[in-house]
C-alpha cells in the first residue's frame, strides 16, 4: 500500500471505521470469486450477430473480475478466485489483475479448456446483446484447492457476484470461503448482477437467498433491489432487505447516482458525474469495487459513494469494461475537474 494511501487513511476519522459494516482492510483482502473472461465488442450499433461485423478487443472483463481490479487498483487489498485458459485470452486479464495490484494465487490456469469469453453489441437504444462462452470455458473450471483455502484462510471480506451463483463451481467455492472468512470476523457483499442471458433455476434462487442473508452489504442496481426484496416499491424492498441480515445497502441509480440506506434508519444521497458515455458495460462494477474498498479503508458513506460513483463514469467513457478503472490519484483529479448531475 502506497504511503499517500496510508496518510489520507490517517486522515479519515477513526469513527468511520467502527461504525463501517465492513471488516477492515487489515484483516485481510477482499476475495472475489466468478467467471474470468475476455470481452469482444462490435463496433456497430445494432441488433445481435447474424451478419459479419468490425468488432475490437479482447479487452480483461467478466463481472467479478472487473469489480476486483478496481478494488485492487484503488488501494484496497484484493485477491480474485477462478480460472482461466493456457492461451493469450488469459495472460490478458492475469497480466492486468497483476498490473492493479490485485493477489492471483487463487488463479488456475486450465491447458485443456479456453479462456471464458464475452462479445458484447449495443443497440439503438442503448440495452446490449451477449454471446457468452462461460459454462464450456476455463471460467467455470475451478474448485476449492489448496492455494484457494490459503488464500480465504486469510481473507477479511468475500464479495459475491449474482452472475457466479448459476456456476456450480462458483457456487461451491462461495459457500465454503463464506463460511471461512465470517469465522474469521470478515465480512460479506452481495451484488444482485441480474443478467438475462444467464440461467436462473430453483436452486440458483435459493443460493441467491442464503447470500442475502449472510450479506452485511447489498448492492443493488435499478430494478434488482426489488427483485431481490420480493417485494414492490423501494421502501418496502429496503426494509424487508434490512430484516433478512444486510445492515447497509447501496442503490446503484446510473445517471441519477447512488443512495446508501443503513439499518439505522440513515440514508445518505450521492450525485453522479456528467460524462459523455460510450461503453456502460463495466460501470456497476467498478462502483462496486471502489465503493467496498474505500469502506474497508475507513472511509465514511460520503466519500465512499463519491468515488464509487466516480470510478463508474470514469469507466463508461472508455471503450472496453474496465479499461477506465482507475487509481485514487486518477479519481480524485476526475472528481475535482468533473461536473456533477444535480
Amino acid at each position: 500500500m502506497s504511503r499517500r494511501i496510508l496518510k489520507q487513511i490517517n486522515a479519515w476519522e477513526d469513527d468511520d471505521l467502527e461504525n463501517s459494516v465492513l471488516a477492515v482492510d487489515a484483516l485481510g483482502p477482499t476475495i472475489c470469486v466468478g467467471e474470468i473472461l475476455v470481452e469482444i465488442v462490435a463496433t456497430t450499433v445494432g441488433d445481435g450477430f447474424l451478419d459479419a461485423q468490425p468488432l475490437v478487443g479482447p479487452f480483461p472483463s467478466g463481472a467479478p473480475t472487473i469489480f476486483i481490479d478496481q478494488c485492487g487498483r484503488i488501494g484496497g487489498t484484493a485477491a480474485m478466485i477462478g480460472a482461466v485458459g493456457e492461451d493469450d485470452f488469459g495472460r490478458v486479464n492475469i497480466n492486468r489483475l497483476v498490473r492493479d495490484g490485485v493477489d492471483i494465487s487463487g488463479i488456475a490456469i486450465n491447458p485443456d479448456h479456453p479462456t471464458g469469453s464475452a462479445f458484447v453489441r449495443y443497440r439503438i437504444d442503448g440495452s446490449r446483446d451477449f454471446v457468452y462462452n462461460i459454462s464450456t470455458s476455463a471460467a467455470s473450471k475451478f474448485g476449492w484447492t489448496h492455494d484457494v483455502e490459503a488464500l480465504a484462510d486469510r481473507s477479511g471480506h468475500l464479495h459475491v457476484m449474482g452472475s457466479s451463483l448459476s456456476m456450480p463451481s462458483a457456487w461451491a467455492v462461495i459457500e465454503k470461503a463464506a463460511k471461512v472468512v465470517k469465522k474469521r470476523g470478515g465480512s460479506i457483499s452481495l451484488d444482485p448482477n441480474l443478467r438475462k442471458e444467464l440461467k436462473y433455476d430453483i436452486e440458483t434462487e435459493e443460493r441467491f437467498v442464503q447470500l442475502v442473508r449472510m450479506s452485511d452489504l447489498l448492492l443493488p442496481s435499478g430494478e434488482e433491489l426489488e427483485l431481490a426484496a420480493g417485494v414492490e416499491g423501494e421502501a418496502a424492498a429496503v426494509a424487508r432487505l434490512f430484516e433478512l441480515g444486510p445492515r447497509e445497502i447501496v442503490l446503484k441509480r446510473g445517471e441519477e447516482g447512488a443512495t446508501c440506506f443503513l439499518s439505522d434508519g440513515t440514508i445518505e444521497n450521492s450525485s453522479a458525474f456528467q460524462v459523455d458515455e460510450l461503453d456502460p458495460t463495466g460501470a456497476g462494477d467498478c462502483f462496486g469495487g471502489a465503493y467496498v474498498a474505500c469502506r474497508r479503508l475507513g472511509m465514511s458513506v460520503e466519500s465512499a459513494l463519491t468515488y464509487g460513483n466516480a470510478a463508474g463514469a470514469r469507466n463508461v467513457a472508455v471503450r472496453g469494461p474496465m479499461e477506465g478503472a482507475g487509481t485514487l490519484a486518477e479519481l480524485d483529479r476526475f472528481i475535482k475537474t468533473t461536473k456533477r448531475l444535480l
